[in-house]
């Protein structure tokens, strides 16, 4: 039987499919589009932690994020759909995509949403939420956004392991393909769809110390 915490391996993952799911023309809070191409000078980052649904949610809500969106990232079936994710063998981790405008939100203050937002030390699980699709994880695009991520994890570490928190599980990775998730997951917690669904999100209640380790450097 396949153990929903271990990671597939690509030979035994699901094949997926050509054509990828269709995408809303519009974000259903910030009325910016969900599909490239996006607003001239913004910029993208992609994060896992945990159920989507929440996740979204609090990248919308901050300010400077120009769009959101829910995806599937850092697995090996094309185009999966949700209930193959949900399986554990297309590898992939549920996923936020963030547009956002670098003049007035920095990615230091996306990673502190971010870190700040679950909890980064229970590897494929976030609370009640279990298998690989809720693992954590930081896509990043390019070195800035890599040595970005790598300089919060090292600052967070100590905070958490002063509270009794064990090592940081979230894999930095580089990014991959960005699979857009079915419509009814996108901005799911939105006031015109489920204002009061399920969000498994909790934080650790600790504050990330992000960008002060790069700033003394």
């Amino acid at each position: 039987m396949f153990a929903k915490t271990q990671l597939v391996t690509p030979e035994n993952a699901l094949p997926g499919r050509d054509a990828p799911l269709p995408v809303p023309p519009r974000h259903e809070v910030l009325d910016a589009p969900l599909a490239p191409p996006f607003p001239a000078g913004t910029e993208i980052a992609e994060f896992a932690l945990g159920c989507f649904w929440g996740a979204e949610r609090k990248f919308w809500q901050t300010p400077g994020v120009v769009s959101t969106s829910a995806g599937y990232e850092g697995g090996y079936t094309p185009n999966p759909t949700y209930e193959e994710v949900c399986s554990g063998l297309t590898g992939h981790t549920e996923t936020v995509r963030v547009v956002y405008d670098p003049s007035k939100v920095s990615y230091d203050d996306l990673l502190r949403v971010f870190w700040e937002s679950h909890n980064p030390t229970q590897g494929m699980r976030q609370g009640n939420d279990v298998g690989t699709q809720y693992r954590s994880a930081i896509f990043y695009r390019d070195d800035a956004q890599r040595a970005a991520a790598e300089a919060s994890r090292d600052a967070y570490q100590p905070v958490l392991t002063a509270a009794g928190h064990g090592p940081i599980t979230t894999d930095l990775t580089p990014a991959t393909t960005f699979y857009y998730a079915e419509d009814y997951h996108q901005q799911y917690l939105s006031d015109t769809k489920n204002p009061n669904g399920y969000c498994g999100l909790g934080g650790t209640g600790l504050s990330c110390p992000v960008g002060a380790a790069r700033a003394q450097k």
